[in-house]
């Protein structure tokens, strides 16, 4: 009578067991690994692959608009009319002076105010009259306009009374462009970084299962990170793609 039992490689229902135990831990080691490099789910049951692509660029302003505010304060309409009309006509000539434009120069009408006509109005008022002026500066060139913006001390000398903390704003008009090689990058990014992780498991990576761009943010790389009024923004986006392995 033979006693003998047959050897645990030979047994095709340990297999069944060790084979999935195997792929399992084979998997657990590689999302291990790949936590800090990107990674959001492995996925051996369904053979599958979610990773987060990243992208960052820095990408200079392609249009500005800065808004030149000047006051004047008086006990007569005269008073403030009359010198904020001229602070007007100084604006514009030193504008011009720079090099902008007509089209490139638009000029709002003046606000005076009497202040002892407004209702619940404080009668030991210092002026009467209050008045504002403003000339905005709208161009895509936006080197002239940040170079003329630091150099106002012509206008402070004349007796133009500039608002202080109005200085240009700057938008990206091409933001459509830069988000298209942007979203191309973290594509690209999140592919790489697909592959590594699946030839760590010792698999290949497969078709494109489902895709989200995620949100584009955008930043100021000067001026405290203010989008606004810096001239270089900075775009990021964290894209998210799943795979299939083979």
């Amino acid at each position: 009578m033979n006693t003998s039992h047959p050897s645990s490689s030979q047994d095709p229902g340990l297999s069944r067991i060790l084979l999935p135990a195997l792929l399992l831990a084979l998997g657990l080691v590689a999302a291990g690994y790949a936590i800090s490099h990107g990674l959001e789910r492995f996925r051996m049951a369904d053979r599958s692959i979610t990773v987060k692509g990243l992208a960052e660029r820095s990408v200079e302003s392609d249009y500005a608009t800065w808004t030149l505010t000047f006051r004047r304060a008086g006990n007569s309409f005269g008073e403030v009319q009359k010198p904020l009309t001229s602070d007007r006509e100084r604006v514009v000539a030193f504008l011009k002076g720079a090099g902008f434009k007509d089209e490139e120069i638009q000029v709002r009408p003046l606000e005076i105010q009497d202040l002892l006509s407004r209702e619940y109005a404080q009668q030991n008022q210092p002026f009467r009259y209050n008045g504002v002026g403003r000339v905005l500066v709208k161009s895509a060139r936006v080197a002239a306009v940040a170079d003329t913006a630091f150099a106002i001390d012509p206008l402070v000398a004349a007796g133009v009374s500039i608002e202080p903390g109005n200085g240009p704003w700057y938008e990206l008009r091409g933001f459509n462009e830069a988000k298209a090689a942007l979203l191309t990058e973290a594509t690209r990014n999140a592919r790489e970084q697909g592959t590594k992780f699946a030839a760590e498991a010792g698999a290949k990576l497969g078709r494109l299962r489902s895709a989200n761009q995620g949100v584009i943010t955008l930043s100021g790389e000067d001026q405290g990170g203010d989008a606004r009024s810096s001239r270089t923004k900075r775009l990021r986006v964290v894209s998210t793609f799943e795979y299939e392995l083979r």
